[in-house]
């Protein structure tokens, strides 16, 4: 239709019937000409009354044309009938006569039926109480003379007719003619305005008989045979609007007042619902009036009138089968209205009626159809869906968060079994709904159905218990959520996702509602929710819980679901089709649907992953969140580490606790996830903790302290025993850490805030997690268990076991350093540990680590330089110690090419390598590693290897073992990473330590060397990474004696060397450019390592605060690399670093400026000459600028004769090369300026022969003779 549809609303400020539109108001017709004649115009002040087509008046030529003539024949019609032709007024009709000749009698001005049809809501409203007040004057003018003559001062407003308004004078009978037919012009707001005018009029003017005003609207706005479209529509607006105003008036409730037997109110119904039921869109706004009429009646005028009235019943009976839910709406207006049953309603309501029976699934399966029409108001939701959620969840119903308790609980008095009962009436009322509306009618239907049923269920959460929200969101439901949400394209994708949003604001920061909304989508998605969408709703809602409650209902929920299993069978399988076939919403199922053990194990893994992840963001206080650690880690350990023998339910006595398993027993997988979630969730406790937690909290606030106290218990319940059996060594081994853990937990107490609690708290921290690891992998720790055993006992002289001591006393014959012992233990749980097991050994490191000796440093530091792929040919000078590592850093040439050879045989499987080392899973893959260290640069058989290096010996027996060495490549260099992780919390704690040296100059051996770093760019800048920050831009550095001069003379020129050496390539087919980028790019950071590596060492140096006398080695290392620069073309010796050097350690430059100076004189390249120039000139400028007046005029006489000669070379030999000519230019300038300026001039000049002078004039020009005279 024209106009846009909408609920019930008011004419001018109060709820408006239908929407007006915009168009011309239309005079109405005379009877003789009322066949042929219904679509001709009357003009009336500009203003135009009638059905008519949209268009408003317009300008144009052709339409003013058309008008004159339509307005001519009205007029001629009107002289004919009337017998009395009255002249109309040519240049204006806004008024009836002059005031001036009325004698002062009342007038009616006729512009206020234009500003009746104002856009301006005020207008509308000032104009009909100026129409209202004209009109009653008008009226008490005529009732005083008796005549219209009087009333409206000689005018024929218009023929006299017989519509039953004889009592009103002549300008009132006008007035509601013109109402009538103005309501139905669609020009601008004329439907609001005469609708307003008309309501008005009717209520203060008494003389107006409604049942004339009902003849007037039927015979004013007769739709006829010749009328189309809009004309038709605007007829039946007209009414519709022209009925709301009559109700609206209040006249037919003083009508029942005067007459209780009073036809008005039946005539109006019966009139009303034969407008509904002409057109679907008249439905909703003629029961709106309908309803509007009912509340201001009584009872008693509703069932003797408006229930009785003609029509009204066979509308009821004929609503089922149609569907309309108007009727239904006002079936139950109405019932609520006369609280009482009647048969009028028909099938629409039960008899007796009481919302329980309207919900129940027979019923409401009845009244289906007419909910399912209700989408013809869309995107608006019809006004029947608040009504019944009025009726389904009333205002009574608890909002709190914890009702599901109060359901579940037992009543003692009778007031709590009557709400008890309500309550349970209203669920099973909500469910009914559910099912047969939602799911039944609407889900399984077109798409404006599915849309409708996102929009009820919005409309339904403000007002649902938190207890409710499993019946909403029901299986079917969720399944056709996530069918819209996985597919972005859909056409309901939108509306789902606008769905979601709200529902997330609703729950807000409610936690009971987060637990319901969050248990509800992941127990009817089989806990893929997120996956399923692509979202991260589950996610976020677990994130997001602050309160203790929250969480503990949250462990409830899902411990339920854990054990209970009641997901698998929510759903049967001819249930599970949710959705028709021409329906987007389809269910979301498993390919093999039959598998339930398969989605059971996919529930359970999501609650046994989700315990620990919510612990993460929470923000309670200590003792809050300690209580929640408790029961997810008593959860966990129940699940994963125990089953009974005896049922699925044990009640400890002890704990004053009962425990329960599910009735099918877990798969291992299940729990192997619930010790890994253990594990991990007893790391995240030991990081939050701190360095020590209070002495007095230990017990209470001390999750491993109450996780082997609580182990302890279950193990002591015969009815319970461990999932896997251990062997004899491991049960032994397993009941050894039990003892000593709670050794160190009294050790710990009686230590009290000092460093030795922070140790024993980390050692016993790994205990646990190392008597974990024993059950989730079997046999494969109990050696390292036993030597850190031994380990605990002899740092802490902790005897827990009697039958122990002989073993530890026949261990003792020989016993190597603790230390060491503590670090090959430490060294041999990570190739094969688990992060949080990792994460405890370096805890237990960081607090040891300044207790580590050099021959422990030295074991780790070799598993880092360890070679995958050792020499096929060692070097006959290659042995043992600093000799071959001054090998690897020396031949840095042959290790590029190397690395272009080796990058090319690997394939560069840098992302394979990657992705193996972030994947925990490839953990597994390493079998049995203990003990420590390779010496890869001895010629060792397997046997010495097995026995000195057990972990490293069996990752590279493993790779004899499977085919191909990529897995023990990937191994290794998981084994590497974890390794430096030590060594960067070692350099953190030890930056001031000599060894920090021994560190620095073993990570650059195995980052120069290809061989220790291949196919993994991570591990190469993993160890770049710790060279630069916790050693190069460490806060201290090395300063004690212990630091050796030779050593750091040593590891200057080897630094010197490598960023001297030239990038070589090796020609090789294949892809040359990736190859050339590889190795280029690793040329250029072993160069700016090289660099900063000198930079460091000469900052140690220059700490160590030795004399220049005795430093000749440092500055042979620099002339050796300076010769090198200016005497081949291999050296790739940088001026700028050497300049950053002089410029950081001037005393450098000072002892090695006549050096440089005399090099450059003597090169053999004008390029390497010319290049240094600057190199010369920035060294001299810094030496002067350190130095005194005389001591810097002594420091240039002293090199006056070095500075001259390089003067005559560049004079005698000037480049071909004009940029060069002009570096050489600005250079001897420079140089002349200096000498001039410390008056050595004529000493400068001496040195020069005449030859010279010639040359020096002839290329230097102005310079040189501005400096001789």
């Amino acid at each position: 239709m024209g106009s846009k549809k909408r609920g019930p609303s008011s004419v001018e400020g109060e709820d408006v019937v239908v929407e007006g539109e915009v168009s011309n108001e239309k005079t109405g017709l005379s009877k003789k000409n009322k066949k042929g004649k219904d679509k001709k115009l009357r003009a009336e002040g500009g203003v135009s009354d009638g059905p008519s087509t949209p268009v408003p008046s317009s300008t144009k030529p052709m339409e003013r044309r058309k008008k004159r003539k339509l307005l001519d024949k009205v007029r001629h019609s009107s002289a004919i009938e009337s017998k009395e032709i009255k002249p109309v007024q040519q240049t204006s009709l806004s008024k009836i006569e002059d005031p001036g000749t009325t004698n002062g009698q009342p007038v009616l001005h006729i512009e206020v039926f234009t500003e009746l049809a104002s856009a301006d809501a005020s207008k509308r409203e000032a104009a009909a109480e100026k129409l209202a007040v004209e009109l009653q004057e008008i009226q008490k003018a005529y009732g005083q003379s008796g005549s219209n003559d009087a009333a409206q001062g000689g005018l024929q407003l218009e023929a006299a007719k017989d519509d039953g308004l004889d009592n009103c004078a002549q300008p009132v009978q006008y007035a509601v003619r013109r109402l009538i037919r103005g309501v139905s012009s669609s020009r601008e707001c004329a439907r609001q305005g005469f609708a307003l005018g008309l309501t008005i009029l009717v209520n203060t003017n008494s003389k107006i008989r409604v049942d004339s005003v009902l003849k007037l609207i039927v015979d004013s706005l007769e739709v006829t045979s010749s009328m189309k479209g809009q004309e038709v529509r605007d007829c039946l607006l007209g009414r519709l609007f022209a009925y709301g105003a009559i109700a609206r008036s209040g006249r037919l409730k003083e009508e029942w007042i005067s007459d209780r037997n009073t036809p008005y109110i039946k005539d109006f119904t019966s009139h009303l619902i034969a407008l509904a039921s002409k057109k679907r869109y008249l439905q909703e706004p003629a029961v709106s009036v309908l309803l509007n009429l009912m509340e201001m009646l009584p009872k008693e005028a509703v069932i003797n009138h408006i229930l009785v009235a003609p029509g009204l019943r066979e509308w009821f009976e004929g609503a089922t089968s149609i569907g309309n839910p108007d009727a239904l709406l006002l079936a139950i207006k109405i019932q609520q209205k006369i609280a009482s049953d009647s048969t009028v309603f028909g099938n629409l309501l039960p008899h007796p009626f009481s919302p329980s029976r309207f919900f129940t699934v027979d019923h409401l399966t009845s009244v289906a159809n007419c909910l399912k029409e209700s989408t013809f108001c869309q995107p608006r939701v019809h006004g029947i869906w608040p009504l019944l959620l009025n009726l389904l969840l009333p205002d009574t119903v608890s909002q709190d968060a914890n009702s599901s308790s109060s359901l579940s609980s037992t009543k003692k008095n009778k007031k709590s079994r009557r709400s008890s009962s309500s309550d349970e009436d209203i669920v099973e009322s909500l469910r009914c709904f559910c099912e047969v509306i939602l799911e039944g009618a609407l889900l399984t239907s077109s798409h404006d159905r599915k849309h409708l049923a996102f929009d009820v269920l919005l409309l339904m959460l403000p007002r649902l218990p938190a207890s409710h929200i499993p019946i909403v969101l029901s299986h079917k439901f969720v399944q056709g959520l996530m069918d819209i949400l996985s597919t972005k394209d859909s056409w309901l994708y939108k509306v789902a996702e606008h769905f979601l949003k709200e529902l997330l604001d609703w729950v807000g920061s409610d936690d009971i509602k987060r637990v319901f909304v969050v248990v509800a989508l992941q127990k009817h998605s089989g806990g893929r929710f997120d996956c399923i969408t692509r979202a991260k709703t589950i996610k976020d809602l677990i994130a997001g819980f602050t309160t203790e409650s929250g969480c503990m209902l949250f462990m409830q929920k899902l411990t339920s679901m854990f054990v209970n299993e009641d997901y698998t069978s929510d759903e049967s399988p001819d249930q599970s089709q949710t959705i028709d076939d021409n329906s987007e919403i389809g269910l979301v199922e498993d390919k093999d649907s039959n598998d339930r053990s398969t989605n059971s194990d996919l529930m359970k893994s999501w609650i046994v992953e989700s315990l620990p992840t919510f612990l993460k963001h929470l923000t309670l206080d200590p003792e809050a969140k300690f209580r929640v650690q408790k029961e997810v880690m008593k959860f966990l350990a129940v699940q994963g580490l125990f089953s009974a023998s005896l049922g699925t339910e044990v009640t400890s006595f002890e704990l004053q606790e009962k425990f329960e398993w599910p009735k099918t027993p877990i798969s291992s997988a299940l729990c192997k996830m619930c010790i890994d979630q253990l594990q991990l969730l007893l790391s995240i406790a030991q990081k939050a903790e701190g360095p020590h937690i209070l002495t007095n909290s230990l017990e209470t606030n001390d999750l491993g302290y109450y996780f082997m106290r609580f182990l302890g218990t279950l193990c002591t319940i015969p009815s319970v025993s461990l999932v896997r059996p251990l062997s004899n060594e491991d049960e032994k081994a397993f009941k050894k850490l039990q003892s000593l853990e709670s050794s160190l937990s009294r050790e710990e107490r009686n230590f009290g805030l000092s460093a030795d609690a922070n140790k024993l708290h980390a050692l016993r921290y790994l205990l646990i997690q190392l008597l974990l690891q024993l059950l989730l992998r079997p046999g494969e720790f109990t050696e390292a268990a036993s030597e850190l055993i031994i380990c605990c006992r002899k740092a802490f002289s902790v005897l827990d076991a009697p039958e122990s001591s002989g073993e530890d006393e026949a261990e003792d014959g020989e016993s190597p350093e603790l230390m060491d012992v503590l670090v090959d233990t430490l060294l041999s749980l990570l190739p094969q540990s688990s992060v949080p097991l990792r994460s405890a050994v370096e805890q237990v490191f960081r607090y040891f680590c300044n207790d580590v000796t050099d021959d422990g440093l030295l074991r780790m530091l070799r598993v880092i330089k360890k070679d995958l792929k050792p020499a096929r040919r060692k070097d006959a000078d290659g042995v043992e110690g600093s000799d071959g590592d001054d090998d690897d850093l020396l031949n840095i040439e042959e290790a590029e090419e190397s690395d272009e050879a080796d990058t090319v045989e690997t394939g560069l499987v840098t992302d394979d390598t990657e992705a193996t080392v972030r994947a925990d899973a490839s953990d597994e893959e390493l079998s049995g590693a203990s003990d420590e260290d390779d010496y890869s640069d001895d010629n060792m058989d397997d046997e010495a290897m097995f026995r000195m290096d057990s972990y490293l010996a069996k990752i590279f027996q493993e790779r004899k073992n499977q085919a191909g060495g990529d897995t023990a490549h990937a191994q290794l260099v998981l084994f590497k990473l974890r390794v430096l992780s030590l060594l960067e919390i070692y350099l953190h704690e030890n930056p001031g330590s000599s060894r920090v040296l021994t560190v620095y100059s073993n990570l650059v051996q195995a980052f120069v060397n290809p061989s220790t770093t291949e196919g993994s760019e991570q591990l190469a800048q993993r160890i770049w990474g710790i060279v630069q920050k916790k050693i190069f831009k460490a806060k201290d550095y090395p300063k004690s004696e212990d630091v050796q001069l030779t050593t750091l003379e040593g590891l200057l020129e080897k630094s010197l060397r490598l960023a001297s050496r030239p990038f070589r390539k090796k020609k090789t087919a294949g892809n040359v450019p990736q190859k050339k980028s590889f190795s280029w790019n690793r040329y250029k950071m072993i160069n700016s390592l090289a660099q900063q590596s000198t930079y460091w060492l000469l900052k140690v140096i220059e700490g160590r605060k030795i004399s220049e006398s005795d430093l000749n080695s440092v500055f042979e290392s620099f002339k050796e690399a300076l010769t090198k620069y200016f005497e081949t073309k291999k050296s790739q010796l940088k001026p700028e670093f050497l300049k950053e050097v002089f410029k950081r350690r001037p005393w450098v430059a000072r002892q090695l400026f006549g050096f440089l100076v005399e090099k450059c004189a003597d090169a053999k390249s004008d390029y390497r000459r010319v290049e240094a120039l600057e190199l010369v000139l920035e060294t001299l400028k810094s030496v002067l600028a350190e130095s005194e007046g005389e001591a810097s005029k002594k420091f240039l006489k002293a090199h006056t004769s070095k500075l001259s000669h390089l003067i005559k070379q560049l004079a005698r030999h000037m480049p071909e090369k004009q940029s060069r000519r002009a570096d050489v230019r600005k250079f001897c300038s420079k140089v002349f300026q200096i000498v001039s300026t410390h008056s050595m001039t004529k000493s400068f000049l001496k040195t020069l022969e005449p030859d010279d002078h010639a040359a020096c004039e002839t290329h230097f020009g102005e310079s040189f003779l501005a400096l001789k005279k």
